[in-house]
């Protein structure tokens, strides 16, 4: 391990834990929306499978939470063993910002969960959709001072440096810098879209298990409905944030595009094998000029190659490869949330084909926002901070064994804790589709009386 760099090392740590926590955050920053949704639906129509739905989905709320808080917590540690640069020189913008999601996010989200998941029937119905109101407003507000943070790192504004140190000049312009409004939304909309494809995905799995009562249907129609809307505004939004990116990190662009050659009139490469060592793509297969259109809105505009950084440009192909991922899993989300809209509308019921491919893409959304998420902060290198800090000024000089030592315990707990999570997910599932089939007799209706409620009907014998 000691010949491992420790720079290296320490990167991989720090990626392996967001990879880890943010998978969480995204689910509860929607999550907490669509609860919303489905209470607000129960208080207007009276109708009980609204409420169903809530109790269901507000169990994997729960649980989905407390994974978020506690793989976070991480996050903090790591900033003083392995970065303690960051902290040392933009830490007056650094501490605020995470300062101010605790107190204004965190706080209003914790103290809200207890009413939310415990209180109905202890407070007003009114109160309860408000507690949901506010734990939902609160994981929205923790995005939007996250991403602040992160967004600055990309795009640093509102500050001057004295002795080496970031000072605060505006911090309306260090919240709003350049690319915090398109990365905010796109993050947004990432966390909506992966909730859209959970919902739909844990639906149609309980459909698998016989479960067709009316909460089903409707958490379906719900996932579905919501995909198929947000996915062309995600589409949109990530175009502007494309543009954004080349006016501010253009070699990031052109990792991701593959142009390693400044050029006028770029191609837009759809598959190719990036090779750093000749500077060039093996078995490319492009588009003539439609880089430059897409980028530039102009068939000859000039777009810049990897070549005209030097040597302080990302690693291309990570960036290369992530990107279309991301695109192809987008790509497969809209075909798949637009035809599902189709398949359900009136209240038909899908075909079995379409509930597996559902199933199969529960957690597509984890793929797509992973994927987006490593274009993002790998397109940042070899700089921390973009243009002010470099990773290497920023590492510590902890040796690499200790580094080693931790991330392996890190990778072995996170893959447990996944795996145990997606099988508590769909344990819940099935739990919930076996008690649809449970006759309960109703007491006031005689003993010859089942009630099927759950499950969306009565049966007498």
């Amino acid at each position: 391990m000691d010949s491992l760099d420790p720079l290296v090392l320490a990167r991989i740590q720090f990626a392996a834990n967001i990879t880890f926590h943010i998978l969480f955050p995204t689910i509860s920053i929607s999550m907490g929306w669509v609860l919303l949704f489905f209470k607000t639906r129960f208080v207007r129509t009276g109708q009980q499978h609204w409420m169903d739905a809530y109790q269901f989905w507000v169990k994997i709320f729960a649980l989905t939470f407390a994974l978020g808080v506690v793989s976070g917590i991480t996050m903090s540690f790591q900033f003083g063993t392995n970065w303690p640069g960051f902290m040392n020189t933009v830490g007056n913008v650094a501490g605020p910002l995470l300062a101010y999601e605790v107190l204004t996010a965190f706080f209003l989200e914790a103290t809200m969960l207890g009413i939310m998941l415990f209180g109905r029937g202890r407070v007003s119905e009114r109160m309860h959709t408000t507690a949901t109101l506010l734990v939902a407003g609160g994981t929205t507000l923790s995005a939007f001072w996250i991403i602040a943070l992160n967004s600055w790192m990309h795009t640093p504004a509102g500050f001057e440096m004295i002795d080496g140190k970031a000072h605060v000049t505006s911090w309306l312009q260090v919240i709003f810098n350049p690319s915090f409004p398109y990365r905010l939304t796109h993050m947004l909309l990432a966390s909506g879209l992966t909730v859209a494809f959970l919902l739909a995905g844990i639906s149609a799995w309980r459909w698998l298990k016989g479960d067709k009562g009316a909460e089903v249907r409707a958490s379906l129609r719900t996932g579905l409905a919501l995909a198929a809307v947000l996915i062309p505004l995600q589409i949109g939004v990530g175009d502007q944030h494309g543009l954004n990116t080349l006016h501010h990190q253009p070699a990031k662009i052109a990792a991701m595009e593959g142009i390693w050659k400044s050029q006028s009139g770029a191609s837009a490469v759809l598959f190719a094998w990036p090779d750093a060592t000749t500077q060039s793509n093996r078995f490319e297969i492009a588009i003539p000029k439609l880089a430059s259109l897409y980028l530039t809105h102009d068939w000859y505009g000039e777009i810049k190659g990897i070549d005209a950084f030097g040597t302080q440009h990302p690693p291309v192909a990570p960036l290369f490869f992530a990107f279309r991922l991301m695109v192809g899993v987008g790509v497969l989300m809209l075909a798949v949330s637009w035809f599902g809209a189709w398949q359900t509308r009136a209240g038909r019921e899908p075909p079995v084909w379409l509930l597996r491919v559902l199933v199969a893409m529960t957690f597509a959304g984890w793929v797509a926002l992973v994927a987006g998420w490593y274009v993002t902060e790998i397109g940042r290198q070899p700089w921390l901070v973009q243009g002010l800090l470099l990773a290497a000024d920023a590492a510590s000089n902890v040796p690499a064994t200790n580094i080693g030592l931790t991330l392996t315990l890190y990778l072995t707990l996170y893959a447990a804790l996944l795996v145990s999570y997606v099988t508590v997910v769909f344990f819940l599932a099935s739990s919930a589709a076996a008690k649809s089939f449970e006759p309960l007799v109703a007491p006031d209706s005689g003993a010859g009386r089942l009630d099927f409620t759950r499950s969306g009907g009565q049966i007498y014998v």
